[in-house]
């Protein structure tokens, strides 16, 4: 079960959000492989879980994207360079970017990513990777 709250498709407030902790979300507080927390105008926040031995698929993206890990470890191969993360670092992915990031550790990775303009539904929530595969091939989570 997520510590988070269950995503709202309703239109940003002009008003705050507030996540405590967020630097240091542990595997017990992020089941699921994708979740959106916020979505704005023009960006979007989302906790990704990588399982051990997993990874996010290699992708291209039509917007920009900066993420920060949390937890774990893992190997970043992006536009045919690797690098390897960890906990309390930063990538940054411009548009248009061959990327794909692995959980080399024995323990689920963790990031949060900012994507700009919104990447996903502002509903989602993938349990696994499957289901965000899926539902991305399906035009369900677009």
């Amino acid at each position: 079960m997520s510590a988070f709250s269950t995503p709202s498709s309703d239109p940003p407030k002009k008003e705050m959000v507030y996540f405590p902790n967020m630097t240091t979300v542990l595997p017990s507080e992020s089941a699921e492989f994708r979740r959106v927390l916020w979505t704005g105008l023009y960006s979007q926040l989302v906790l990704m879980t990588i399982p051990v031995e997993g990874d996010i698929g290699e992708e291209i993206h039509t917007v920009d994207q900066i993420l920060t890990f949390t937890s774990g470890t893992g190997l970043a191969q992006v536009a045919g360079k690797e690098q390897a993360v960890k906990a309390g670092d930063m990538a940054i992915i411009p548009a248009g970017t061959k990327h794909q990031f692995l959980n080399t550790g024995p323990t689920p990775l963790i990031l949060y990513t900012v994507y700009s303009p919104a990447e996903h539904k502002t509903t989602t929530v993938h349990k696994t990777k499957g289901q965000g595969d899926k539902e991305e091939e399906e035009g369900i989570d677009a």
